[in-house]
């Protein structure tokens, strides 16, 4: 064969190549901390709703529990092996994705950091719930609750997770400076377990059986909570401010079991996470962090549309 025309196939395959490559959807691969709470569905819904706007191809895979910190950085670092165009990952622990998320920006791989910060700033975006003034949203309603007085205990989550930590530090900060006469006797972590928390509420209220509230920094730790005050039948009678939402929550609200919840929106934290790595990929620059607020939800506020929308993201629209 010529020697002309070898260079003229050569070069058609090439152009082939690019062509296929210019057109082959890009992928962003979603880590959360855990895949079993409602909190983190919605955060999937909202990143499949992103990839479905946007036309890339959302690879959702976490570890089944956030206390899991060796299965999520075995996920990223499969994530990074395979070069996907960009990460967006909720980190179990500040400083155990350190390593890999510095590793993912060395590659040129743009990562996004949601929910829960790192101990590290080479990523893209930090997209979160203002999670210290959302515990001090917690704190004002359950002084407000029990009159500026009385005895509270805290359900705490993990060690290490820096939102949680964030919420609770908020919530303590409020109670010691702004109410002297509330006092927090108990706390106690949950590691993001449900039979957990149950037990620590248990703890609180055998050693503490005047106790007058209850804070959980998580989703994991209030419905532990909840279900130690109706097994104690001190529901209603304990108030009680919980933090996110669930459809046992909604009905524990409904009840009287949980006094008022502090909400965050996940559905829309999935979607900008995904969003602003489309945004980077297409030659963009999203804010380096984006701040997304709590919102208090109360009894009364159940009927509100805005309320309804938040608590009901429309996941089965997006997770089949």
């Amino acid at each position: 064969m010529p020697s002309s025309r070898r260079c003229l196939i050569c070069a058609a395959l090439l152009l082939s190549l690019v062509g296929c490559n210019r057109n082959r959807k890009k992928v962003i691969a979603v880590i959360p901390k855990g895949t079993s709470h409602l909190f983190w569905v919605s955060v999937q819904a909202g990143a499949l709703a992103a990839g479905e706007k946007y036309g890339v191809d959302v690879q959702w895979n976490g570890p089944a529990q956030e206390t899991e910190y060796d299965r999520q950085i075995q996920i990223v670092d499969s994530m990074i092996a395979r070069r996907v165009d960009g990460l967006a990952v909720a980190a179990t622990e500040r400083k155990a994705l350190v390593r890999s998320i510095d590793r993912a920006a060395e590659l040129g791989i743009p990562v996004t950091v949601f929910d829960s910060g790192v101990d590290t700033d080479k990523y893209l975006t930090f997209i979160a719930t203002d999670n210290y003034a959302a515990g001090k949203i917690g704190a004002n309603e359950l002084a407000r609750l029990l009159n500026g007085k009385g005895t509270v205990a805290v359900v705490m989550n993990a060690p290490g997770s820096a939102s949680t930590m964030d919420r609770e530090r908020g919530f303590d900060e409020v109670v010691t400076t702004s109410f002297p006469q509330i006092h927090i006797v108990a706390r106690q972590y949950s590691l993001s377990d449900r039979s957990k928390a149950m037990t620590a509420t248990e703890n609180f209220l055998t050693a503490h059986p005047d106790l007058n509230g209850i804070f959980a920094s998580a989703e994991p730790g209030s419905v532990g909570a909840a279900l130690a005050l109706k097994s104690r039948g001190l529901a209603g009678k304990v108030k009680f401010v919980a933090f996110d939402a669930s459809d046992t929550m909604i009905e524990d609200l409904k009840n009287g079991v949980i006094d008022a919840m502090v909400v965050q929106d996940p559905f829309k934290m999935g979607f900008e996470a995904v969003e602003t790595l489309v945004q980077k990929l297409n030659g963009q620059s999203p804010p380096k962090k984006i701040d997304l607020p709590a919102r208090l939800v109360r009894r009364e506020d159940l009927d509100k549309p805005e309320i309804h929308a938040l608590l009901y993201p429309d996941v089965k629209k997006y997770i089949k």
